[in-house]
């Protein structure tokens, strides 16, 4: 029988109703983890095999949710469970922080999405529950919800650099560096190893064309990264070598692929479509990466069935087809199959973008060219919703381009490759690109200005 329950606080003066003391600390190391992308996050799973109380379990729960794999749910429900069977208090904060994990792992981001929401109205110092709700608007494609739960956040944890972090990937994901940039460098005055606000700062650089800077800024942080989790570890070192490709440094965003982006847990979502994007990147900047895919497919050919978020399955399956993996073919029929029954939130991504842009990726695998073009360019416009970032979905529109100058479709491909490269002055990859389309034009003059305007 559960025993009496004790009051200690969170890092952040939010009030936890537990049931042994000691998980205070387990929850802290969680919640400062969380925020920080730091390995002792997993402490709360330790907290969770001794203390049934709600807060732990739920917050267990969400740990397991993160796994972004079929494994998830049914290890978040057991811990779900197991806070019912114990009935012990919780506060009104406790439980609709619960409620909102238990409506993610039903799948009904929305209805959770509007929790967090309430909650950051309610509880702004809860960074944890504002976090995951952010992490629900970025996968819908929701850039605005993004930032308006950080908003509300901002008077009563201006003190924060977490906040400030996520203030800025919000303000940058709705376009508008100026505040983005703002947030970002708060972030990294009050805490210069604040990694959120280094990845919001990169993105920020490399979006407004600022691309030496942008190196060089990351190269300068990266002392770092060995002690984050994988996924911001790699992530960084992703971004950096996205700098390398546009600068013209293919071999050293080659280097970054072997020692930094791929290797570090082979096994998790985010770091195997990080792998996947920077090699096919790399290959449409003309770099031969050898047998790197057929290595990398070994460890997406286990995803086939997993169907948890399109912006995933995707990339997945591009890896695979890379590879002549057979497992592509079977990727897509599941991913054909899942989108007219998958939930709610997320069905239209999957039916309207997913399922065309999963057949232009496989037919670009195969050098189907015009039929990659067709069908990615049928999701493009709805792109957003399969979530990721702009830097991340920049991919697949790199591939339609691709399909399409390779389908002779090159009135098209300098229609779109020229704003970019006006854009992105410093780009050698848009130059070089650029100077291919104008020449098969016969536009030779355009094809030289477009090689030295950088």
């Amino acid at each position: 029988m559960a025993g009496p329950t004790v009051t200690a606080s969170d890092p952040f003066g939010n009030a936890l109703t537990l049931q042994h003391e000691a998980s205070a600390a387990a929850l802290a190391d969680f919640t400062l983890g969380f925020l920080g992308y730091q390995p002792r996050i997993l402490a709360v799973l330790a907290a969770a095999e001794h203390d049934p109380s709600l807060v732990v379990q739920a917050n267990a729960a969400a740990l397991w949710m993160f796994s972004e794999s079929p494994a998830g749910p049914p290890q978040a429900r057991a811990h779900l469970a197991r806070a019912r069977q114990a009935a012990l208090p919780a506060s009104e904060r406790e439980r609709l922080f619960a409620a909102a994990v238990a409506h993610w792992v039903d799948g009904e981001l929305r209805e959770a999405l509007a929790l967090h929401e309430t909650l950051a109205r309610q509880c702004p110092r809860d960074l944890v529950s504002l976090k995951l709700g952010q992490y629900h608007a970025f996968n819908l494609g929701d850039s605005p919800t993004l930032l308006r739960l950080a908003l509300h956040a901002l008077p009563a944890a201006q003190d924060v650099a977490a906040l400030h972090g996520m203030l800025a990937f919000g303000y940058e994901q709705c376009h508008r560096l100026t505040e983005a940039e703002a947030h970002a460098r708060c972030a990294l005055a009050m805490q210069p190893a604040e990694p959120w606000a280094q990845h919001a700062l990169a993105h920020v650089l490399l979006t407004d064309g600022r691309l030496a800077e942008g190196a060089t800024f990351l190269q300068r942080v990266s002392g770092g990264w060995s002690g984050l989790t994988s996924f911001m570890r790699t992530h960084n070192w992703w971004h950096l070598a996205l700098f390398h490709i546009e600068l013209g440094d293919d071999a050293a965003a080659l280097r970054l692929y072997d020692e930094q982006v791929w290797g570090v847990d082979k096994t998790y979502s985010q770091d195997q479509i990080g792998a996947v994007s920077l090699l096919a990147r790399l290959e449409l900047a003309g770099v031969a990466v050898g047998a790197r895919w057929a290595e990398l497919a070994s460890h997406l050919a286990p995803r086939v069935a997993d169907q948890v978020q399109p912006f995933l399955d995707l990339q997945y399956l591009y890896g695979l087809a890379r590879a002549e993996r057979p497992e592509a073919g079977l990727l897509l029929a599941n991913i054909e199959r899942f989108a007219p029954a998958a939930p709610a939130a997320a069905r239209s991504a999957w039916v309207q973008v997913a399922v065309p842009a999963a057949r232009g990726l496989l037919a670009h695998a195969r050098g189907r060219w015009a039929e990659a073009a067709d069908q990615l360019g049928q999701a493009l416009p709805r792109l957003a919703g399969i979530g990721g970032s702009h830097a991340q979905r920049d991919l697949f529109e790199q591939l339609a381009i691709d399909a399409m100058q390779r389908a002779g479709q090159l009135a098209g491909v300098q229609n779109l490759l020229q704003p970019r490269a006006t854009a992105q002055p410093q780009s050698q990859r848009l130059q070089r690109r650029l100077h291919e389309v104008y020449a098969a034009l016969g536009l030779p003059a355009l094809a030289q200005g477009a090689t030295h305007r950088a």
